[in-house]
């Protein structure tokens, strides 16, 4: 008897901090909207930075051949450092012109703590802006329309329900 009940505790427990890690993290769908420039499509990293101004977690890499994440230079360093597995986040590159959609899963225990979105963006030979787009991790800035200074026009997140 006394092993059931272990099993239904420890049953209990690991569906109690699954459930408290799901309602932890919100899902964004993000919209990418990119200038019209020349040449070949941009890759995009898009971070978690934390208060101090430093890597966190990735949450997106548009761009698919990993040979050309070091021109991403900044984002690269800590890629390098980390290690982090980047296979579920990786999509196509983003064209002149083009759109692109993700979604991206944010915890929410971030916001209004000094958390920033930082959007990089790279274009093969030409240059590289490491904070293209960046959005403070606050409930009114996250839905805002953000304008970028590089290869990004502007970029729009809305909570998915």
């Amino acid at each position: 008897m006394n092993t059931i009940i272990k099993i239904a505790l420890i049953t209990l427990l690991f569906s109690v901090v699954s459930v408290s890690t799901f309602a932890q993290t919100g899902k964004y769908k993000c919209m990418i909207q990119m200038n019209a420039y020349q040449g070949e499509g941009a890759y995009v990293v898009i971070s978690l930075i934390n208060p101090k101004g430093a890597y966190e977690k990735t949450l997106a890499v548009l761009g698919p051949d990993k040979q050309w994440y070091n021109t991403l230079k900044e984002w690269y360093k800590f890629q390098a450092k980390t290690k982090e597995k980047l296979s579920a986040v990786t999509g196509a590159s983003v064209g002149g012109g083009d759109r692109a959609m993700r979604t991206l899963e944010i915890d929410e225990s971030k916001f209004n703590k000094g958390y920033k979105l930082r959007f990089e963006s790279a274009v093969e030979e030409q240059k590289y802006h490491t904070a293209d787009v960046e959005i403070p991790l606050t409930k009114e800035a996250i839905t805002e329309k953000a304008n970028g200074k590089g290869y990004i026009k502007l970029v729009k997140l809305n909570k998915v329900q």
